[in-house]
């Protein structure tokens, strides 16, 4: 049996240690590469041919919704499965949005990750039960969910950046837009949310969890 190269994205050796071990017995799959920041994931994309990426959310030099817009620049159709800390409600519909292939939690059952892989890897997306209701909650009207939500894929990526505490300057360098374009965005984040400075922001995307 053909064996799927699985690689690794996350900055914590003991997450990668266990997803490793949870692999290694399983005849359709395998670990072909670990990688602990975005700069790193990206230089090992480039190097050989790759089934799923694992991309955690939280990495030490990029957040994972820029390594995901980046992946997705140079590889369409790699599978990508988001393994995150956080609950569904925080990143997953955003990262969804932006490409990602399926959001599995990193304190799910060991069967429900490995479920997810082979999901993703069938060219399918992969919804845990939490995000399903989630969802369906969403197309029944139920406005109760985090405000971001409503954002687009690249008001959300700016959202985050903002609240990091980067300037309109380096958003608009490191996305590849001009400064009036970045502006634009930041006012109709701001708008959407209901704010009026970037200090409440970033108030609410730690409120929220999306910055810790």
């Amino acid at each position: 049996m053909t064996k799927h190269r699985v690689l690794i994205g996350d900055d914590h050796q003991i997450v990668r240690n266990g997803i490793r071990q949870l692999i290694e017995d399983e005849p359709d799959l395998e670990v072909g590469g670990e990688a602990s920041t975005s700069l790193e994931i990206l230089a090992t994309l480039r190097d050989g041919h790759w089934d799923l990426v694992l991309l955690d959310i939280a990495l030490p030099d990029r957040s994972g919704v820029d390594t995901l817009r980046l992946i997705r620049n140079l590889h369409t159709d790699l599978p990508v499965l988001i393994l995150s800390g956080y609950p569904e409600d925080k990143y997953a519909v955003n990262l969804l949005r932006a490409g990602a292939n399926g959001y599995v939690r990193k304190d799910a059952e060991p069967e429900d990750i490995l479920r997810a892989m082979r999901v993703v890897l069938q060219g399918r997306r992969y919804l845990s039960p939490a995000l399903s209701d989630l969802l369906v909650n969403r197309l029944d009207g139920d406005a109760s969910g985090p405000l971001h939500h409503d954002l687009s894929q690249r008001e959300f990526q700016v959202l985050c950046q903002l609240a990091s505490g980067k300037t309109v300057s380096q958003i608009a360098d490191e996305l590849f837009l001009s400064v009036k374009t970045v502006s634009t965005y930041r006012t109709r984040i701001l708008e959407k949310l209901n704010m009026q400075t970037n200090a409440e922001l970033t108030y609410y995307a730690i409120k929220t969890g999306l910055i810790n």
